[in-house]
């Protein structure tokens, strides 16, 4: 196979185009030609390589998928945009994708955004559901929200799961609405439909497992959730929205002001703050489910209402690396 590889030196990029093949148990690579220091230059040099046109063109998604992301991030570099404390080098990555979200994305036939938005859902909803437990696969839930195929041998629960999932992120494209106590008592509502009857802030203790802190208790969880409302009314103007959501949504983890689908409303105000601010959502996929509670765990360290790097910095760049991953193999 082959794939471009950069290399950065003196403060300059290098293209090259690479090839690996296993022989055995070992892989060898080899560099087969230099493609220039920019995208353009990369662009032009694939184009004279008719040597390489068969492996080229079995390769093209991977090749397009890096041409476009290394495109839209030599964009990023030339804003000279002031860096930000939490999310250092990840911060052109991320903005990277916003550019083409917005430049790229938002400019397809209509029946093109929908198809991947579709994707995208499916994708978002088996995985967010996964961390919480539900057992239908992948290929199961495409079958049941793209096709309406009921998976076999799985819970009225699992299913409604995933389709209330797909009804309320296709909601939240819709509206334009301030988060308040309102939206998220909504939000975790259609979640929850058919689920779990309770509604509405828990009156009730919680027990969250293997946590470092402890839920808020039931008396104070109003209180702490409009001193959450207060600290995201105070910082959405001083936050990269990323880091607005991402902390937002640790902070909301920590009250835990549900009974039950705390998780699922938590990732989703997540990526409603991320569309609001005109960037792509994310899925923080199933298979990094250990990475995402470590990271969250490191993050309660910190103080109910504190914003400090050093708190945040680890889930911060889990975040930014699954909004990253999540972009560039959805929205192309």
């Amino acid at each position: 196979m082959v794939y471009i590889y950069k290399k950065a030196a003196g403060g300059k990029n290098y293209f090259y185009l690479r090839a690996s093949e296993r022989k055995g148990d070992k892989v060898l690579v080899k560099d087969i030609a230099y493609l220039g220091s920019s995208i353009t230059d990369v662009e032009i040099s694939l184009q004279k390589l008719p040597q390489f046109d068969e492996k080229i063109r079995k390769a093209y998604k991977t090749i397009r998928n890096f041409l476009q992301s290394n495109h839209y991030l030599e964009k990023a570099e030339e804003l000279k945009l002031k860096q930000d404390e939490f999310l250092s080098k990840k911060l052109n990555e991320v903005e990277a994708c916003k550019l083409h979200y917005n430049f790229e994305f938002q400019k397809n036939q209509e029946l093109t955004k929908k198809e991947i938005l579709d994707n995208f859902i499916l994708e978002f909803a088996f995985n967010t559901a996964s961390i919480e437990g539900n057992t239908i696969k992948l290929q199961e839930a495409r079958n049941l929200l793209q096709e309406g195929l009921t998976p076999k041998n799985r819970t009225l629960r699992e299913i409604y799961d995933l389709q209330n999932t797909e009804k309320c992120f296709l909601n939240l494209l819709t509206i334009s609405e301030e988060i308040g106590h309102s939206l998220i008592i909504n939000i975790h509502s259609q979640l929850m439909e058919n689920l779990d009857s309770r509604t509405g802030y828990r009156l009730q203790d919680v027990r969250v497992i293997k946590a470092n802190f402890k839920a808020t208790p039931a008396p104070y969880v109003k209180t702490d959730m409009d001193l959450l409302l207060k600290w995201y009314n105070q910082y959405k103007e001083k936050l990269h929205p990323l880091v607005l959501a991402t902390i937002f949504h640790h902070k909301f983890e920590r009250i835990h002001p549900f009974m039950d689908g705390n998780g699922r409303t938590g990732r989703m105000l997540l990526n409603y703050i991320l569309l609001q601010n005109k960037y792509p959502p994310l899925v923080i996929h199933n298979k990094a489910r250990t990475e995402y509670l470590k990271t969250l765990r490191k993050a309660d360290n910190s103080k109910p209402f504190e914003t400090l790097k050093a708190d945040y910095q680890e889930l911060l760049h889990f975040v930014a690396e699954e909004m990253i991953n999540t972009y560039w193999g959805l929205f192309l």
